[in-house]
């Protein structure tokens, strides 16, 4: 039996000059056509907020044993339950938690999602829903995330059939319990 269990406790994170690193990433996917055909139009993720109130995009803290890629891989799983294709980052933003009143460090990635898993980690905790881009900017509640948003925006329209980037890494994430 496979179990997957998110990661807790920040005593195995990542600083940053005194900033904790948090990693995510924008899943997104391709519209398919009712031809078959893959449209020029793509589709992002976001979940909920733990408690509810917000709409964001999966992200959370970098632990010491992973890679980058590893941790926004493994937090799509953990809060959204897909799994898919970690492509070249997006940026790094430096921003306020208004929870903690302290500053992070942001690094955002975008995934091509390859599979939408039924059972994952905080499916009790969270609600996940595909919007299309100026839906998710406008619901996302932070505005780094946004702005991670519109570099996606401007890299995908700029890409030639909108194919995934050429860095980019399947990373698998399934712990046994």
């Amino acid at each position: 039996m496979v179990c997957l269990v998110s990661r807790t406790g920040r005593q195995s994170q990542r600083y940053n000059k005194g900033r904790r690193q948090v990693v995510g990433c924008i899943p997104y996917r391709l519209k398919i056509s009712s031809d078959g055909t893959i449209s020029d139009e793509f589709e992002v993720l976001v979940i909920s907020s733990q408690k509810g109130h917000a709409l964001m995009f999966p992200k959370g803290g970098w632990e010491l044993d992973e890679s980058i890629e590893e941790a926004a891989s493994r937090e799509s799983l953990e809060e959204a339950g897909v799994i898919g294709n970690v492509e070249r980052q997006l940026g790094k933003w430096d921003f306020l938690s208004k929870s903690r009143g302290t500053y992070y460090e942001g690094l955002m990635f975008p995934m091509l999602v390859k599979e939408e898993l039924d059972l994952w980690p905080e499916q009790h905790l969270r609600q996940r829903m595909w919007l299309k881009v100026d839906e998710a900017r406008e619901a996302c509640r932070d505005w780094w995330m946004k702005e991670a948003l519109d570099v996606l925006v401007h890299r995908l329209s700029s890409s030639p059939l909108m194919k995934p980037m050429e860095e980019d890494k399947t990373v698998s994430l399934i712990s046994i319990c």
